[in-house]
């Protein structure tokens, strides 16, 4: 095994610029960026001591080493410290979470199978989801989505999963985002049956499992805005495979935005988008991310990095099982789409 400083990272190259106010890409080498008041608040929050961070970095490396010596994965610090500060250093937590942020990839193949931003620029032009270009009071950066430009006949959702989990993947590059978490903005203005009727819970309890579990980033907020009548059924579906801690994180604003605006200001997210997110420029985020092509290719375009590996028994995903239970469940909640419809 190289040294964890010799191993593959492509990160930003001298000639590309990030947008305006995105996080830029860590180097190469780790470099602890944290301001003293973000360490502070890593020690506070997440348990992580500075004096001990290589220390822990090292021991999450001897049990991959030790436990998993067949798993193809980055070992150096930077991306190893992500996922100790999403369990806020614990250990087997955070092995896990390695393990499932892998695993992730071969139970979705139809998601990860060559994940590169060109192959999402439909969903990127379409204005689909975008990062606002400033975070909020908190540091959170702002993911912001529109399921209603989305119609069911011009792509299959996945391709709208794809895009999410790359922005994801730039997102959690800096350490700021790392201890800050993010912050999800959705706009459901246009959201119809159409749109509803296409998540099933089978696939929703794939999006949930891979945020909740399947990926080393804190979603401290979700907001929902201009929500329909049928948001009731949407939800019915998503809600049971939430846990308790991210259910309570939903705020269902409705068109009354001044609530939303009391933890996001105008400074952060201007009145004048019309209906919040209505006229929001993506180009700049969809640029970030068509410029971000070559680092993508290295990270997923890859042989299977679970090829020989023994998996433990409590995986992020079970395959297919449960998939008919699932539609026994959705056959009961359909009626109630229609009925909020």
């Amino acid at each position: 095994m190289a040294d964890e400083n010799d191993l593959l990272y492509v990160g930003r190259s001298e000639e590309q610029t990030p947008g305006p106010g995105f996080p830029s890409a860590p180097p190469p080498l780790y470099t602890c960026t944290l301001t003293p008041e973000l360490e502070a608040k890593a020690r506070e929050e997440l348990q992580e001591k500075p004096e001990w961070r290589l220390r822990d970095v090292q021991a999450l490396r001897d049990m991959v080493l030790k436990e998993q010596p067949n798993l193809r994965t980055r070992l150096d610090d930077a991306f190893l410290l992500r996922f100790l500060r999403a369990r806020k250093f614990d250990y087997d937590r955070a092995l896990q979470l390695l393990l499932n942020y892998h695993c992730s990839r071969r139970a979705w193949p139809e998601v990860f199978a060559d994940l590169r931003p060109s192959t999402v620029r439909h969903v990127l032009d379409l204005g689909f989801l975008s990062v606002l270009p400033q975070p909020d009071p908190h540091g959170r950066y702002i993911l912001c989505l529109r399921p209603g430009k989305w119609k069911p006949n011009d792509y299959p959702f996945v391709d709208n999963i794809r895009a999410i989990y790359l922005t994801l993947e730039k997102l959690i590059q800096p350490e700021e985002t790392q201890v800050n978490g993010i912050v999800i903005l959705a706009d459901y203005s246009g959201v119809g049956l159409s749109q509803a009727s296409s998540l099933g819970p089978f696939l929703a309890k794939k999006v949930v499992g891979i945020l909740q579990d399947g990926f080393p980033i804190r979603i401290k907020a979700v907001n929902i805005i201009n929500e329909p009548r049928i948001f009731k059924g949407i939800f019915a579906i998503i809600k049971p495979f939430l846990k308790e801690k991210m259910a309570e994180r939903f705020v269902l604003h409705g068109s009354d935005l001044s609530s939303l605006h009391r933890s996001i200001p105008r400074a952060v997210l201007p009145e004048e988008y019309g209906g919040v997110l209505g006229r929001l420029d993506a180009s700049a985020w969809s640029q970030t991310l068509l410029d971000s092509e070559l680092e993508f290719v290295v990270e997923f375009c890859q042989p299977d990095p679970l090829e020989g590996v023994v998996l433990p028994d409590s995986m992020l995903f079970e395959g297919e099982q449960g998939g008919a239970q699932c539609e026994d469940v959705y056959r009961g909640l359909r009626s109630q789409l229609y009925y909020c419809y």
